[in-house]
């Protein structure tokens, strides 16, 4: 391989040496793989010779180089482990700038830590980095990088340029390999007091990483759907206040006179026999029976001439206008109409 001499003034027609490529200013992450390293001129013997103990380089990963001595920035240490992740994989075009399927992502602690999570810990004192790889890859956990599968790879999200899983795929594969309870009910509450994500996104996630059989994950996903609950009625209160709406019944069971528990709603107008309910299912194994029972309770009240509009969680802290229209729509509209059954109207 051919070099041009510091003291010699000419240009080299030769491709970049690792000269250049150790010393460039500015260049971002010093990472490259093996076949990058090749593209700039700089073939295996050559790469394993700047490698050997007390060089200017190190292979920090198979097939994944550090152009520099001394340990990795957190920065190197992502970039490495994505390019490991992406060692040997054919590139799939984009098409229409969106990221090709199947892109490598960082998830897990790693990832929380990219989504500013409080509670998770700093990215340079985590032993391992967790990257999210279609279940099909032949890759395997090796140094500080650590392959998760996935059967279905969700859309990445772009933080620093780094893809990063959701988060709640990423809570998904930190809590899977965690065994303290009270960090694990840390970090559910920050994803939704934090604004992250819902509760139900989160059951969902765990609930198709069969995380729910494990004692110390349901007592804090519990507590988790009692916290995304109490948020989502303050948000319901906040809507009736703020859009001018008139004062419900709060949070009341309704009854036929003498009959059948017709079940509880989150708000209720007697007057207009309109109801505002919560949909903040959480589905973990049996979502068709949860929805079913919504269904069918929907259906029994509005035979009974009850209006029912259904708000989630994510609808009301996202468009909470969007959904006063819808309420104030439903109580207008039941104001021209004949009165519905009469129902008993109890606290719950």
């Amino acid at each position: 391989m051919n070099h041009t001499s510091p003291g010699s003034g000419g240009e080299s027609p030769t491709p970049l040496s690792p000269r250049p490529l150790h010393s460039r200013p500015g260049a971002g992450p010093r990472v490259l793989t093996t076949r990058q390293l090749r593209e700039h001129g700089v073939d295996a013997a050559e790469a394993a010779e700047r490698c050997r103990p007390g060089g200017p380089w190190q292979q920090v990963l198979p097939g994944v180089h550090l152009l520099h001595p001394g340990p990795p920035t957190s920065e190197e240490r992502l970039h490495a482990v994505l390019l490991y992740a992406a060692h040997r994989q054919p590139p799939v075009p984009a098409q229409g700038g969106t990221a090709p399927e199947g892109e490598p992502m960082i998830t897990g602690l790693a990832a929380l830590a990219l989504h500013r999570f409080s509670s998770a810990p700093p990215l340079l004192s985590l032993d391992r980095i967790e990257v999210l790889v279609p279940r099909t890859r032949r890759l395997r956990t090796s140094g500080f990088a650590r392959v998760v599968r996935a059967q279905v790879m969700p859309r990445p999200q772009r933080i620093t340029g780094v893809p990063v899983a959701p988060v709640p795929r990423a809570l998904a594969d930190a809590v899977g390999r965690l065994t303290d309870a009270c960090t694990v009910r840390r970090l559910l509450t920050e994803a939704v007091r934090g604004g992250h994500c819902e509760a139900a996104a989160v059951v969902r996630e765990f609930s198709q990483a069969r995380l729910l059989n494990q004692p110390h994950v349901v007592d804090a996903v519990d507590a988790l759907l009692a916290e995304g609950r109490a948020m989502a009625e303050g948000r319901l209160y906040d809507l009736v206040r703020e859009y001018g709406l008139p004062d419900p019944l709060w949070n009341v069971e309704l009854r036929l006179p003498g009959g059948p528990h017709l079940g509880g709603v989150d708000a209720y107008w007697p007057e207009q026999a309109v109801a505002v309910e919560i949909d903040a299912r959480a589905p973990r194994q049996d979502e068709d029976a949860l929805w079913s029972e919504y269904a069918r309770k929907r259906e029994h009240l509005e035979q009974l001439g009850i209006t029912v509009v259904h708000v989630t969680p994510r609808a009301l802290r996202d468009a909470p206008e969007q959904q006063a229209a819808v309420v104030r729509t439903a109580l207008m509209a039941a104001d021209g109409e004949e009165p519905g059954s009469y129902v008993v109207v109890l606290p719950r």
